[in-house]
């Protein structure tokens, strides 16, 4: 922190002290004893970068300054005191040092390195963990424009990057040192690999990355809905895709203008088309099936200009920064304070009254309320529109009780009633999945599905409903975890006609609601099968992958009946098994607050696994045909090739590869000479109850250490898999559909 006037009242600065791998010890301690001592700390570095000269602005450190007086060092610095976060530190660094005030998009956080050193004959000893920042502004801030505190900053310059790094690199006395071959040189390479790719290039990547989406219009047979229906289904329509405005602003705050700048200057070029078409698959600038990784940079979004964020200067207009965002994905989303961890969370949330701490981690609070309830209100309003003119009675209650939950934040009434829905018309709108939430996996995004009952269909799926109680008594899991009082969840076939929010990179194929747990334990769940998205996938990439992967005499084995039966099993097993449980202290728990970040791989690979476990219990019981077998293994083994290629970062990614690498090592899967697997009947159904009972009896104790061993030995992509991905890949199967929803057009024009 920058030292206070001579006039003030000198107060001592307290850091929080970590530990050697940089977690809090709950203890602080005064600056002068934190570096007497060696302790570990954290500080900010920041740094401004001018785009249009590559130049990064450097600080001349005031002669009083207690290490490296009269050094050229980083553009601003300081230490995060203690119970401050590290980007308001940042903030106020840039303001104290140098005069300058920017919002908080304006710091994109490069990375976190240690930074250790002894000066002034052992006397100030530095163990510093630094969250080094960049704020790129497009031209070099005018050097009269900087307000210098005199105590620490004596002059300012800039300096291009390649030339600082030499500088460095030669160990000029002149300048603080810096390991340019150490953790420091990540600063240069980031700004060199962003700025010397080509366009061409880019574009052939995105292009690439592109193409792994196969486009399919999706839509639905409408002479069942009356012109009452359609009049619901436009205001629907338009309510549904309100939840996309949320959810870029869940996904991270500066997502919204980054879409905008993209769709803006989509035109401009065959890049920019490519940046906004891939950005609109995943609704963000991190791709999904790329574990990820980030296929644009802060150079690529939008401009911003600030008049008054320095002191005026005669014929300048201001400073023009990019809105930032991180190079990794925030795990938090926007959930949390963007620079906080697991161990801060926990430390803030014991610090909180009992109630308080149920809501710190309910579904529907965020830590730092999201400005998106003006976003609500307009939805809230459509939705109530709605609810007035169909005659429908239950969707009428659940469009009035949602569009009032909206307002509330209160989902449970809404939630009922969408469980009791019984129309044509099916929508789903709300928060409901928490895969964003990757710090613990308690904090729900907004998404919605419209579409069209499948009335034949889902008169064909009582089956599974009616015997939800017996699979439950049957699970391969000890008695004691098992619950007596198993609703039948109710199934709904669809035909969908447009999605919207948190439906990125992958599309659903199905999903099991509500996540509430006070609903799961009182009344189950309902599921809703997108019958058409099962479809389209299954023609377009299952097929294709079964004729590369899978054994030539085993291919008329897979079917999309056998693919779509499954579908409904997996959802239908989500309702069954551990959800609420009593820990071995006796303390009343769920699943889902015991197993935190790891529970949806875990729940996907339970649902996957159990859902194969009970196909074959209601084939023994004669419920359904025994050629369904055969069809539902190697079926089976085909999906886990399409869905291991969404990236072992997603939740279904991973527990695909969960279960293909452990039934793959029992001897179930089969690798052939010519590099196709093939399923091993006569050992497969043992090895499907082996799994579902480790799965199970790990969720009914709430062992999150065993669910992260387990995860951490079969959760990798094995040289089996990767020659499986590198094949699929030079044939370019696609990866997943890329649906167009021509409901809108007809609801919003042709600007879609």
């Amino acid at each position: 922190m920058a030292a206070q006037s001579r006039d003030q009242v000198v107060q001592v600065e307290y850091l929080d002290v970590l530990t050697r791998t940089g977690e809090k010890t709950g203890v602080s301690k005064p600056r002068g004893d934190v570096h007497r001592d060696g302790d570990y700390h954290r500080a900010v570095h920041v740094w401004i970068f001018a785009e249009s000269t590559q130049e990064l602005l450097l600080q001349l450190r005031a002669e009083c300054k207690d290490s490296w007086p009269g050094h050229w060092d980083i553009s601003s610095a300081g230490h995060i005191s203690a119970g401050d976060s590290s980007l308001v530190t940042a903030r106020r660094e840039l303001q104290e040092e140098l005069g300058i005030t920017l919002p908080k998009d304006a710091f994109e956080q490069l990375y976190i390195f240690l930074e250790e050193w002894v000066t002034n004959e052992g006397k100030f000893i530095n163990n510093e963990y630094c969250d080094v920042y960049l704020v790129t502004t497009i031209d070099p801030i005018p050097l009269e424009a900087f307000t210098l505190q005199e105590s620490e900053v004596s002059a300012v310059k800039y300096v291009h990057f390649k030339e600082y790094r030499s500088l460095l690199a030669k160990k000029d006395p002149q300048y603080v040192p810096y390991d340019v071959n150490g953790q420091y040189c990540q600063l240069f390479e980031i700004l060199s690999k962003r700025y010397k790719q080509n366009a061409e290039t880019r574009a052939t990547i995105l292009q690439k990355q592109l193409n792994r989406y196969a486009p399919i219009s999706l839509g639905a047979e409408y002479s069942g809905l009356s012109s009452e229906d359609k009049e619901v289904l436009a205001l629907v329509v338009k309510a549904a895709r309100i939840m996309d405005d949320i959810f870029f602003i869940q996904v991270w705050y500066s997502n919204p203008s980054l879409r905008d700048w993209l769709q803006l200057h989509a035109k401009e070029s065959r890049l920019n088309n490519l940046k906004q078409m891939y950005f609109a698959v995943n609704k963000s600038p991190w791709s999904s099936l790329d574990e990820n990784e980030a296929f644009l940079t802060t150079a690529d979004s939008a401009v911003k200009l600030l008049p008054e964020a320095t002191k005026p200067v005669i014929g300048w207009k201001g400073i023009e920064y990019r809105t930032a965002f991180p190079i990794v994905k925030p795990p938090g989303a926007s959930f949390y304070p963007p620079d906080m961890d697991k161990m801060e969370f926990e430390l803030w949330k014991k610090s909180l009254p009992e109630d308080k701490q149920k809501e710190a981690i309910g579904f529907f609070n965020v830590i730092k309320r999201q400005k998106y309830s003006a976003l609500l209100t307009k939805a809230s309003d459509l939705l109530h529109k709605a609810g007035d003119l169909t005659s429908c009675s239950s969707l009428k209650k659940l469009l009035h009780s949602k569009a009032d939950a909206f307002l509330s934040n209160e989902y449970y009434d809404s939630d009922i009633a969408w469980m009791e829905l019984d129309s044509k018309l099916d929508i789903t709108i709300g928060p409901y999945e928490t895969y964003e939430d990757a710090l613990f996996g308690c904090k729900a995004t907004f998404e919605a599905f419209v579409g069209v009952r499948d009335d034949e269909a889902t008169g064909q799926l009582k089956l599974f409903g009616d015997h939800l109680q017996v699979l439950e008594r049957n699970l391969p899991m000890d008695d004691i975890y098992k619950s007596e009082d198993v609703t039948a969840a109710p199934i709904r076939v669809v035909q969908l006609i447009y999605n919207a929010g948190d439906v990125k990179g992958p599309q659903t194929i199905a999903f099991n609601l509500p996540n509430d747990e006070r609903i799961v334990n009182e009344r189950g769940t309902s599921m809703v099968m997108l019958k058409n998205v099962s479809e389209a996938k299954f023609k377009l990439i299952l097929l294709p992958i079964s004729h590369v992967c899978i054994v030539e005499e085993q291919r008329k084995y897979v079917d999309f009946d056998s693919f779509f039966t499954h579908t409904i099993c997996h959802e239908c097993c989500h309702g069954i098994g551990p959800h609420s449980i009593t820990l071995p202290s006796g303390q009343k728990s769920t699943v889902r607050m015991e197993l935190q970040d790891v529970h949806s791989a875990m729940e996907e690979a339970k649902a996957d696994i159990v859902g194969l476990w009970a196909l074959r219990f209601l084939v023994n019981k004669n419920l359904l045909p025994k050629t369904l077998l055969k069809s539902m293994y190697v079926s089976f083994l085909a999906g886990c090739f399409r869905s291991i290629r969404f990236g072992l970062e997603e939740a279904h990614g991973k527990g695909q590869a969960l279960q293909f690498n452990y039934l793959f090592e029992k001897g179930a899967f089969l690798l052939q000479p010519d590099g196709s697997f093939s399923v091993e009947f006569n050992k497969v159904e043992d090895a499907v109850e082996s799994l579902s009972r480790e799965i199970l009896t790990i969720q009914g104790r709430g062992d999150k250490c065993a669910a992260e061993a387990l995860l951490s030995k079969y959760c990798v992509l094995t040289q089996p898999l990767k020659s499986v991905l590198e094949k699929l890949s030079l044939i370019e199967v696609p990866v997943d559909i890329l649906p167009h929803f021509p409901v809108a057009d007809e609801v919003f024009g042709k600007e879609l």
